[in-house]
């Protein structure tokens, strides 16, 4: 069978431990996570995790099964064939040269990205977008003196429950 992306929705809980047992239940079925986000729902006490991991279809329906084991587990989805959005965010680093600042410029206007901090040498960009236009921005912005980056994991929420 095919390995793709896959990205898992969890809802869990909102207890201490439970990110601990899920990344168990990952590590000893040989799937490593690709991505993670977490963050709590409407209700302060029930927590979202989207995790996308490598694997076949057939493998992930069995991790799947193995997260719903999980004491606290109160849903698990598989968002990759569901109508679903998903987003990342990086924040990137530029430093601003008399070359690259005219072109910086341009990019970000024409692009759409956010300015979030600047001063004489450096600005701090926000983009987001999808995993392939995130990946495009990185590229375009390491031709353009790119310093550094951190990105988020996926993002994701489904369309119609």
């Amino acid at each position: 069978m095919e390995v793709k992306e896959n990205t898992i929705s969890i809802l869990v809980n909102n207890r201490p431990d439970v990110l601990a047992r899920i990344a168990g239940t990952f590590s000893g079925r040989g799937f490593n996570i690709e991505s993670i986000s977490a963050n709590i729902t409407r209700n302060p006490d029930i927590t979202r995790i989207i995790i996308t991991t490598l694997g076949n279809r057939e493998t992930v329906i069995k991790l799947e099964k193995q997260l719903t084991k999980i004491i606290d587990v109160l849903e698990v989805k598989d968002l990759t064939r569901a109508d679903s959005a998903c987003r990342e965010m990086i924040l990137v680093r530029m430093k601003w040269t008399e070359e690259n600042h005219g072109k910086i410029m341009q990019t970000i206007d024409t692009l759409k990205w956010k300015i979030v901090s600047m001063d004489a040498d450096i600005c701090i960009l926000e983009i987001t977008g999808g995993k392939e236009e995130i990946s495009n921005a990185l590229a375009i912005l390491d031709k353009l003196g790119m310093d550094d980056f951190t990105r988020t994991g996926v993002i994701a929420l489904e369309c119609h429950p």
